[in-house]
């Protein structure tokens, strides 16, 4: 049972488990003792808006803890690491990642061997087909993602599963699951049902959604919201930005369905994707002023549409 309320929830994020560092160090750094409690058995480094850093999450049973993303490269990978053995003491690790940019998967290198990764077989494909690549397109935008991501390799899965994953950590079991192609081709989300908690990662959250595969799929993305909902999680953390609760789904769903309906009905016009992406982002800008993802969900939908 939930002892606290998602508002109490949200509220907790201004009180950390242990008082943060005096010195904050600058880019993408996930900041040690921030730790705050979501429910129960979940907690969370929340990212404190910060770009390149995730929503770190931990769940924490009898026997065994599991990490939710790494941060950026090993040093991050190590705070991370560092938390959850205050969590967990020596309790058996697991790590499982929301999707393969470096921001959340690249600091794995920074666990022992003896911690158990958990990958989506579609997960385990997109490492393959496009991991590299990606993680040297973040090397490149910055000399502090360089220096984070020297040397890092992404780690292989010691169990790997197609749709979902039930582990049990000890009084604590908890739900893992497939959710791309949406923002990526492995998209993961995490849920503990005993406590309503879900980690959402990008599929969804308060910014606008990202497609940042040329694999995602508007249709797939809905079909994921819907799955996720149906779970009637209380609690949401995404991978980027505040906890919040299902709103986070309906809001997602709300502009998908409408950039589908505009995206469709252009198509049968006979107008271009490129005409179609210059439309509605027009039309998108009253309600939603930040339309700087907005071409990847048209160009997605228009694709699809019939």
């Amino acid at each position: 049972m939930i002892r606290r309320t998602v508002l109490a929830a949200l509220v907790a994020l201004a009180a950390p488990l242990t008082a943060p560092a005096s010195a904050q160090q600058a880019g993408p750094i996930v900041r040690a003792g921030t730790t705050i409690q979501v429910s129960d058995h979940a907690f969370a480094i929340p990212d404190n808006m910060t770009p390149g850093v995730p929503n770190v999450g931990y769940v924490v049973g009898d026997k065994a803890i599991l990490v939710i993303d790494t941060g950026m490269g090993a040093p991050n990978g190590k705070t991370v690491l560092e938390e959850a053995r205050k969590l967990g003491a020596t309790k058996k690790l697991y790590l499982v990642t929301t999707h393969v940019h470096p921001e959340h998967d690249l600091g794995a290198m920074a666990f022992p061997p003896d911690a158990t990764m958990i990958r989506s077989h579609a997960q385990v494909r997109e490492i393959a087909e496009e991991g590299m690549r990606t993680a040297d397109i973040f090397r490149s935008r910055s000399d502090v993602n360089r220096q984070l991501l020297d040397g890092a390799e992404f780690r292989k899965a010691d169990i790997t599963f197609d749709n979902a994953y039930e582990l049990d950590l000890g009084g604590v079991k908890v739900q893992i699951f497939s959710l791309g192609p949406a923002h990526t081709q492995g998209d993961t989300g995490v849920f503990v049902p005993g406590e309503r908690v879900l980690f959402s990662g990008d599929v969804a959250m308060k910014a606008l959604p990202a497609f940042a595969s040329g694999k995602a799929s508007a249709s797939y993305w809905q079909a994921s919201l819907d799955r996720i909902d149906a779970l009637n999680p209380a609690i949401v953390v995404p991978s980027h930005g505040p906890i919040g609760d299902a709103g986070y789904i309906t809001a997602y769903r709300t502009y998908l369905t409408r950039v589908q309906t505009r995206a469709s009905a252009l198509k049968r016009e006979g107008k271009t994707v490129e005409q179609a992406i210059e439309s509605i982002t027009a039309e998108l800008k009253a309600d939603y002023p930040d339309t700087a993802r907005a071409a990847g969900a048209i160009r997605a939908a228009y694709t699809e549409a019939k």
